[in-house]
C-alpha cells in the first residue's frame, strides 16, 4: 500500500514538473521602479521557465493614447530609440530617462513550443523631475493690521511640488501656535498651493521671505524678498482732509464774491456806470508865444 502511494506521489510530481516545463512564466524584481530624470533605470523582465529556444520578446509602452512598441523584432523603437537596450534575456535598460518616459510598460514573451505559450508582466515606471526655481510674489509693504498674501508657484517638478516658506532663513511652521517665534502671528500656510496668507499683519511680520519647492527628486528656492509693515497715519490723513476742505471753502467764497461784484456778468455797463466825458465835442487850438503870440481858437460844434 505504501509503495502504491509513493508511486502516485511520484507520478503527480512528475506530471506537475512536466506541465511547468511546457509553460512560459515571467516575473519582475521590481514592478514599480523609479529614477531621477537623466539617470538610468532597469525594467526587469525575467523568464522563470520556458521550453522554446527562441521565444519572441516584445516591450510596449502603455499611455492614454494606447500601447506603442518600444522593442519589436529585435529593435528599440519610438521615444527610446538610442536611449535603451535589451539586457538578456528580456530586461529593458533605459540609459537616459526623461520625464516623458513615465508610463506603464508591458513585457510580453511568446513561446510557440510551450503549452502555455504567452506570458506578460507590467512595469509601472516613474521618472522624477527636480523642481525649477519657483516664482514667488511678496508684497513690498503692507499697512499694519491689514491682510496680505504671498504666493509661490512651480510647475516643472514631478511628482507635484510641495512648498515651504521661510522668514529670515527660518522655516515658517504650518501652525503658528506650534512655535514661540510665530505664536502671535495670524496666518494660514497651504503646502499644496504654496500660498501664505496673513489675516492681519503685525510689526513682527516684517522681514525677508523666501519659498522652497520640493519633491522626491530635490528642491529649488526663490531669492528672499523683503516685506515691510507700516503704520497708517490717521492724524495726518485727517489734517490733509481738513486742509482740502478749507481750500474748497475759500474757493467757493471767492467765486460767490466775484459774482456779486459782477466779474462774471455778461452784460455791458449801463446807467450810473456810464461816465460822461469831461469836455464837449469841441476842439481848441492854441498857438504859443514862440509862434508869434498868435492865438487861434476854433470850435466845431455839431
Amino acid at each position: 500500500m505504501a509503495k502504491t502511494r509513493l508511486a502516485c506521489v511520484l507520478t503527480l510530481l512528475s506530471t506537475h514538473c512536466y506541465f511547468s516545463a511546457l509553460a512560459v512564466v515571467l516575473k519582475s524584481n521590481n514592478e514599480s521602479p523609479w529614477t531621477n530624470e537623466f539617470d538610468k533605470i532597469e525594467l526587469s523582465c525575467l523568464i522563470e521557465s520556458i521550453s522554446t529556444t527562441n521565444p519572441r520578446i516584445e516591450w510596449k509602452k502603455i499611455t492614454n493614447e494606447g500601447p506603442s512598441y518600444v522593442y519589436f523584432d529585435g529593435k528599440i523603437s519610438g521615444d527610446l530609440e538610442n536611449r535603451a537596450m535589451i539586457r538578456e534575456p528580456a530586461t529593458l535598460l533605459i540609459t537616459n530617462a526623461t520625464r516623458s518616459d513615465t508610463a506603464k510598460y508591458r513585457c510580453e514573451v511568446t513561446a510557440s513550443e510551450d503549452q502555455k505559450s504567452v506570458d506578460e508582466v507590467v512595469i509601472d515606471l516613474v521618472v522624477r523631475v527636480k523642481p525649477v526655481v519657483p516664482k514667488c510674489s511678496v508684497p513690498k509693504s503692507v499697512p499694519f493690521g491689514k491682510s496680505a498674501e504671498l504666493s509661490c508657484v512651480e510647475e516643472e517638478g514631478f511628482p507635484k511640488s510641495q512648498y515651504q516658506w521661510f522668514k529670515n532663513r527660518e522655516e515658517i511652521p504650518d501652525d503658528p501656535k506650534s512655535s514661540l517665534k510665530f505664536f502671535n502671528s495670524s496666518y494660514t500656510l497651504n503646502a499644496d498651493s504654496g500660498t501664505l496668507k496673513f489675516i492681519a499683519v503685525r510689526k513682527e511680520d516684517a522681514g525677508e521671505y523666501s519659498c522652497r519647492a520640493k519633491n522626491d527628486a530635490g528642491y529649488s528656492e526663490c531669492p528672499p524678498q523683503k516685506m515691510e509693515v507700516y503704520d497708517i497715519d490717521v492724524v495726518g490723513i485727517i489734517l490733509g482732509v481738513l486742509v482740502v476742505v478749507m481750500v474748497l471753502v475759500c474757493m467757493t467764497a471767492g467765486i460767490c464774491c466775484a459774482y456779486k461784484r459782477g466779474y462774471f456778468s455778461g452784460q455791458k455797463p449801463t446807467g450810473n456806470n456810464y461816465k460822461v466825458p469831461a469836455k464837449g465835442d469841441g476842439v481848441d487850438y492854441v498857438r504859443t508865444e514862440d509862434e508869434g503870440d498868435f492865438r487861434h481858437k476854433s470850435s466845431f460844434v455839431i
